[in-house]
């Protein structure tokens, strides 16, 4: 018995864990913890090396050559304006039943546009005609009983003179042809009312075709065929309240807000430079037609409008002859200080300019006493010492240095260096 009861009581040393085993355990827990440390170093030193290999953007500008003549007292920017837009719209409400026109089309004076359903007004048209002729068919039966009338009417005074008829027979002959006098002015005010009638379903026959009010180009297309037009809102959005709008290219013009500080400096025919944002190497002279006599309270500008010009600052040119003015082009405009003149030199020429370039004042960077400018050339940086002149403007001269044409950093990191691989900001 005791020797079954030894047999059967459970062996609990397979359950032990050998000294060997636990050190083992111990020993791959210590070097897991251990190497945590240098995988994350190795994952900053890897991100560290890349982004330090990551190539900064810069934004760049030109250096660009000095004009000759008055130089810039104030920079403004703006927006080419029509004086002369109209959305052409028809006078009464009716369905669209022609366009003539498309976007960019060159329309003259009075030319068609679009017309409108006019079946119902040309039915009250040919009624109103109706009713007239109605008047002088009865103009005419009244004038022949009239000539009878007063036929009838000699008859009876002569029969009244001989006594062989009565008083009443010769009133009534006189009834009878005033009455038809009468009645012959009645029908002459009808067919004068008729004809006040037919110039009034005319006028609203010709209300459905639409016609340009002036010469110009078609900048919007805002109805179709089919579709129906109001000169009020009605209908919700299935009306429309025009059909186009028309600009006159020959009154294109320049519109810029001029902070209320500076419009002192800016005086009426005062010359100007316009440079398209759309081509920023092409320079558009012009003169300032107008102050407005009003500053805006909120933004604490003057309106300025300028006119373009020739060369000669005296002639207005023709924007509408070049293509490239388009209407709501962004612009940069810069007044010229004409009160300013060009030196002479001992020949009597004019000096040309005594710095070499003009290059925004964000590309100027100083180190201590001296001033340089990080030029790109070929995707890397040169710092490149300059010799710094008057501001003028947003823009500064350039004594030495560099020549026009140089493309120099304006926007970047703080910290560049000379050689530094960049990219250009797109």
């Amino acid at each position: 018995m005791a020797t079954q009861q030894e047999t059967a009581r459970p062996d609990l040393s397979s359950l032990r864990i050998h000294d060997g085993k636990r050190n083992n355990s111990r020993t791959g827990k210590r070097v897991f913890w251990a190497s945590v440390p240098i995988v994350l170093l190795a994952c900053l030193a890897a991100a560290s090396f890349a982004f330090r290999n990551r190539k900064p953007e810069v934004e760049v500008a030109s250096a660009v050559k000095p004009a000759t003549g008055p130089s810039g007292v104030l920079n403004a920017s703006g927006y080419l304006t029509p004086r002369q837009r109209a959305t052409i719209a028809a006078k009464i409400t009716g369905r669209v039943t022609g366009v003539f026109f498309d976007e960019g089309t060159r329309v003259a004076d009075g030319q068609l546009l679009a017309t409108l359903d006019d079946s119902d007004v040309r039915r009250a048209l040919d009624a109103a005609k109706a009713d007239r002729d109605s008047s002088q068919a009865a103009i005419a039966d009244y004038e022949v009983q009239l000539h009878n009338a007063q036929i009838e009417l000699h008859r009876a005074q002569e029969l009244l003179k001989a006594g062989v008829q009565t008083q009443q027979a010769l009133d009534t002959a006189e009834m009878n042809t005033d009455s038809l006098r009468a009645k012959i002015a009645l029908a002459k005010q009808q067919v004068v009312a008729a004809d006040a009638r037919i110039r009034e379903q005319q006028q609203a026959v010709d209300n459905c075709t639409i016609r340009a009010p002036f010469a110009g180009i078609v900048v919007s297309k805002d109805a179709q065929v089919g579709e129906m037009v109001s000169p009020v809102s009605a209908g919700g959005g299935f009306t429309r309240t025009g059909i186009a709008t028309i600009v006159n290219l020959h009154s294109n013009e320049i519109e810029v807000d001029v902070s209320e500080s500076y419009i002192a400096k800016v005086k009426p025919n005062q010359a100007v430079n316009a440079v398209l944002d759309a081509y920023p190497d092409v320079t558009f002279p012009g003169k300032v037609r107008t102050v407005i006599p009003t500053a805006d309270r909120q933004k604490a500008t003057v309106k300025v409008r300028i006119s373009f010009t020739d060369d000669s600052h005296v002639k207005l040119m023709d924007p509408a002859t070049d293509p490239r003015i388009l209407p709501d082009m962004g612009v940069k405009v810069t007044f010229l200080d004409e009160e300013e003149k060009p030196k002479a030199n001992a020949k009597g020429k004019p000096e040309e300019p005594a710095f070499v370039a003009m290059v925004p004042q964000a590309a100027i960077r100083n180190d201590g006493a001296t001033k340089y400018v990080f030029v790109v050339n070929n995707g890397s940086l040169q710092r490149q010492a300059v010799t710094v002149g008057p501001v003028r403007g947003s823009d500064v001269e350039i004594l030495a240095g560099i020549q026009p044409g140089a493309r120099v950093v304006v926007k970047g990191p703080e910290v560049l260096s000379d050689g530094q691989a960049v990219q250009l900001k797109q």
